[in-house]
């Protein structure tokens, strides 16, 4: 998305010097050079799992099929999901969100007074005037790149659109210079706010979910050798706190798989709904250990009841 960018501006402006200004090659060895940092030792830890898995399926497979039912599944569903980005960007966005038709309305302003401009040569334009201007096209074509590049993709979730935000950010303050006690308000509110639900409100809420839930009743047990596998909720709070104990993997598992998963060697556990536990064990072993809990699933936005099978050592 950065190279479109980039692309787009040089194409569009028609401006040699601009082109220059860009530094392209050097640019791309940096920045491969930074991502080389922590992209070969992932590589390396994983064995080569990062690329298959996070880059081919969380990266490629969500821009072409619905993944965790975050997206639609049909034609109708897909096409009603278009705007999905130029809406949630009123949430996600806030509170600088606010301004923002004010900003389209002054921009629109702008270009059709620049159109004007270009009929007539500029006029009396000078370089300064110019260089503003391109800024703010080459600001708003990385915007609408990442916003409609995201907005094709099949899966949808409202922060995949963040990388368009310091870009957003930068296009409203270069606008808003003479808004200063408005931008400190903001930044003041916003930053309350934020602390608060972060430290007050998050950790009082969290204790009741169920990856939480079922941690809590199960966290004597677990041991660091653990492995553990999950069914129908694959969701990364398990991670976030499954892990803090055990160094295992999570592996994800469906009705016929985790029978077998259990089976094998080693102290492991599994998490699976609640209703399917007699299918897939229908005769619990007396030395296992069992846990349940009924919780909300935000990610879903679904009640889900989940029971934690452990195998102990």
């Amino acid at each position: 998305m950065p190279l479109l960018t980039v692309g787009t501006a040089i194409i569009f402006a028609r401006d040699a010097q601009l082109a220059r200004r860009f530094k392209f090659v050097y640019g791309i060895l940096l920045t491969l050079a930074l991502v080389a940092l922590w992209g070969i030792p992932a590589l390396i830890q994983t064995r080569g799992e990062f690329f298959t898995v996070g880059i081919g399926r969380h990266v490629i497979r969500r821009s072409f099929a619905t993944m965790e039912g975050h997206g639609a599944n049909s034609p109708a569903m897909y096409l009603l999901l278009l705007p999905f980005y130029f809406v949630t960007v009123f949430v996600s966005f806030f509170p600088w969100s606010i301004k923002l038709p004010w900003l389209a309305r002054k921009l629109w302003r702008q270009q059709k007074i620049g159109v004007i401009d270009l009929r007539q040569g500029y006029g009396g334009q000078d370089a300064a005037g110019y260089s503003e201007k391109l800024i703010d096209k080459y600001l708003l074509w990385g915007i609408a790149i990442i916003f409609i590049i995201f907005t094709l993709i099949k899966t949808k979730l409202p922060h995949y659109t963040l990388p368009a935000f310091p870009l957003l950010s930068l296009l409203l303050a270069r606008h808003m210079i003479d808004h200063t006690q408005f931008l400190k308000r903001c930044a003041v509110v916003a930053a309350s706010i934020y602390l608060v639900v972060a430290l007050i409100a998050v950790p009082r809420v969290a204790r009741f979910f169920p990856a939480a839930q079922l941690y809590l009743q199960s966290r004597d047990y677990l041991r660091p050798k653990m492995e553990f596998g999950a069914v129908d909720f694959q969701e990364p709070s398990l991670v976030w706190y499954f892990r803090s104990r055990i160094k295992g993997w999570m592996t994800p598992l469906n009705s016929a798989s985790a029978a077998q998963f259990m089976e094998k060697d080693g102290a492991r556990f599994v998490i699976l709904p609640t209703t399917v536990v007699t299918k897939v064990f229908p005769n619990l072993p007396a030395t296992w250990k069992s846990f349940s809990t009924r919780g909300f699933n935000i990610a879903k936005g679904k009640d889900v009841d989940l029971t934690l099978v452990l195998k102990p050592d």
